[in-house]
């Protein structure tokens, strides 16, 4: 008899897919059954993420999915981009589409929390960077933005669990990027809770990696695939589902999460959050069976995906990999950018944003004009590789030892003239694991989950998995 199948739920911020794990004459298959195109779009002046879109692509692909699975479907995943939240009705519906991080509301939210509760409190109660795209300075700025501060809320990729029929939880993984969660206990941190004036009970309960949160419920449980489907939590952060996904062991390892953001840095196993940390912009963030994951978010990908909108809407489409290609053969620049200023942080103008960076360091800026496209991919991939070298360096003085290879995962894996560059600019061998290595992640808990019974994960259950599941993807 076959075995049924399961669903991977992927939210990213520039895409969204729905793929399909089934067992074919005792062979593991993956395929990714549907994608959602996605991004931040404008309501006026603010910058929110196409709720209704994304939903409907979602039944969408379920749909597929069950059509593609007779023998029925075990169980339901869903990970995603953190710090996002969906506000909920009393009747749990969204109150509104979810703001976009990258909104500039929360420059005055942030502000005004750094003179209650200063950023090195924040850090050493929580681990987490006290960056201003973190969850408790979008709740902080949620009244100025006309929305009700006591209305319940849930993170993205949980939310998508609750609209399925699931409970209204935070997944620890993602609970921890919020900013709000005690890296003691792992529970919600009351007394910050208080301190800032955010209402605790608006909270959902924070609950582990693995937990069944009940039947798949709608329209969609009609279906006969979807008939005894059950929805799982899996590492509801996509970075902790990526990390999930590596079937090789991460010591003295340090990952490269390549995608809209680059995280870099390495597991250990207690939070580390000692002043230096802060100031290399470290963070801690709970790993899906256990321990931390310790790494600092560089902006990524967002570079280039940004300059390549601006082209296209000016007639001069371009496509990743030939632009890489591209860049390949262009000369190394005279110097790099911070690829983490504030500029380039925000939406749109991004060739602009870039030139004005070259012009504060001296530097010349690049002709905005067809033909110079891979000048400026060249650029961006040398400043990342040396963002990348900086952030090795002060993490090995952080921690007391050298680090002796680099895993790169995610979409940036693909691209070869990065990982060559990470190689020269850090001096260590660079592997290449699985561009959808969130996808193997999540699969892997679904599957390490349904062998506990309900007690915690097993991390060399979730690493067989994802070693099985791997060569499949």
């Amino acid at each position: 008899m076959q075995k049924p199948a399961r669903i991977a739920i992927d939210l990213g911020a520039e895409s969204c897919r729905v793929s399909l794990l089934r067992f074919v004459d005792g062979a593991a298959r993956i395929e990714v059954i549907h994608r959602i195109a996605n991004g931040p779009v404008h309501r006026g002046t603010e910058l929110h993420w196409p709720l209704g879109t994304i939903l409907a692509g979602l039944e969408e692909g379920l749909r597929k999915a069950a059509e593609a699975a007779p023998e029925g479907i075990a169980s339901i995943a869903v990970d995603g981009w953190s710090v996002e939240y969906v506000r909920l009705a009393a009747d749990g519906s969204p109150l509104s589409e979810p703001y976009c991080y990258r909104d500039e509301r929360t420059i005055a939210a942030k502000d005004a929390a750094d003179l209650i509760a200063p950023p090195q409190q924040f850090f050493a109660r929580t681990g987490a960077q006290p960056l201003r795209l973190n969850t408790v300075y979008q709740l902080l700025a949620d009244p100025a933005s006309g929305i009700d501060p006591q209305a319940p809320w849930v993170m993205f990729p949980e939310y998508i669990l609750c609209w399925l029929g699931g409970q209204r939880v935070a997944e620890y993984t993602n609970a921890t990027h919020t900013g709000l969660v005690d890296i003691h206990t792992g529970d919600w941190c009351g007394d910050l809770f208080n301190l800032l004036g955010i209402p605790l009970e608006a909270a959902p309960p924070i609950v582990p990696a693995g937990t069944n949160l009940g039947s798949l419920k709608g329209p969609l449980a009609e279906l006969p695939a979807f008939k005894n489907t059950q929805l799982i939590a899996p590492a509801c952060h996509d970075t902790a589902s990526a990390i999930a996904g590596i079937a090789t062991s991460l010591d003295s390892t340090f990952y490269i999460c390549s995608g809209t953001w680059s995280l870099v840095g390495t597991l250990v196993p207690a939070a580390i959050t000692i002043p230096e940390a802060m100031a290399a912009r470290y963070t801690n963030q709970g790993a899906a069976a256990g321990g931390f994951m310790f790494h600092t978010n560089v902006n990524g990908m967002w570079l280039i995906k940004q300059c390549m909108d601006s082209w296209a809407a000016q007639g001069r489409p371009w496509k990743i990999e030939d632009i890489v290609v591209a860049a390949s053969a262009c000369p190394a620049p005279e110097g790099v950018i911070d690829v983490d200023a504030e500029p380039l942080l925000l939406d749109g103008n991004m060739p602009e944003r870039i030139n004005a960076e070259l012009k504060k360091l001296g530097l010349a800026p690049i002709s905005d004009t067809a033909g110079n496209e891979p000048t400026f991919a060249r650029l961006i991939f040398e400043s990342l590789a040396s963002r990348y070298a900086t952030a090795l360096a002060s993490l090995e003085q952080m921690l007391g030892r050298k680090l002796e290879r680099i895993h790169i995962l995610g979409g940036g894996s693909r691209n070869k003239l990065l990982t060559k560059l990470t190689a020269e600019r850090t001096g260590l061998p660079v592997e290449a694991g699985e561009p959808e290595s969130s996808t193997i992640g999540n699969l892997a808990v679904q599957l390490a989950a349904s062998e506990t019974e309900g007690r915690p994960l097993n991390p060399d259950a979730v690493r067989k998995w994802a070693k099985n599941l791997g060569k499949y993807c």
